[in-house]
């Protein structure tokens, strides 16, 4: 009867000890475009990509979505697998390369003559998602150009639609909508540039 008592009562333990078990965490990345044939010549233009500022409230390892007009929501088991002013600039520097079809384009300082480097800063204003319908990204950026040249500046507001109603649609999404401001830092880069 003892030996009963003290297999049930383990056996009770297993399954206390099984149901109190932690839900497993997903980890997610923004990621660059596919990289695609460019139809443009390769570029000597080196670029180098700035610290990224991003807003207080998304600066955590929890991806921070929107629950209405003055609510927001941080899931535990849904995370960043690095800090976004980490992925960010390392996000738009692989996709500028490509606009640019430029192998010197870089979120780290490089070595060579740094005169000649066009030097982007990045300030993300609004970094907002909603679950199963779009994310929302505003972004200030400002490109050095070499030498003594006026900065250029500008605003790229994109709103892209998720594909699918989980944390991994909106990822996607966010990935997407920084492909969007790269191709506008690109154009501007572009167009100043003795390419």
């Amino acid at each position: 009867m003892m030996r009963l008592s003290l297999l049930v009562a383990f056996a009770l333990a297993v399954l206390t000890l099984a149901g109190c078990a932690s839900p497993k965490a997903d980890f997610y990345t923004l990621s660059p475009e596919a990289p695609r044939e460019s139809a443009r010549p390769a570029t000597p233009i080196v670029v180098l990509i700035g610290s990224v500022n991003v807003p207080e409230l998304v600066d955590r390892p929890q991806i921070v979505v929107r629950a209405g007009a003055n609510q927001v929501t941080m899931n535990e088991f849904a995370r960043w697998a690095d800090s976004l002013k980490s992925q960010i600039p390392r996000v738009l520097a692989a996709d500028v390369a490509q606009e640019l079809n430029s192998p010197r384009v870089s979120a780290y300082p490089m070595a060579g003559d740094m005169t000649a480097v066009w030097r982007v800063q990045i300030d993300v204003q609004r970094f907002d998602a909603t679950l199963g319908d779009a994310v929302t990204v505003e972004v200030l950026w400002s490109v050095s150009p070499p030498g003594k040249r006026a900065p250029l500046s500008g605003r790229s507001t994109v709103r892209e639609p998720c594909a699918g109603a989980g944390y991994d649609a909106v990822v996607a999404a966010y990935s997407r909508a920084f492909a969007t401001v790269s191709g506008d830092i690109s154009a501007s880069i572009r167009s100043a540039a003795p390419l």
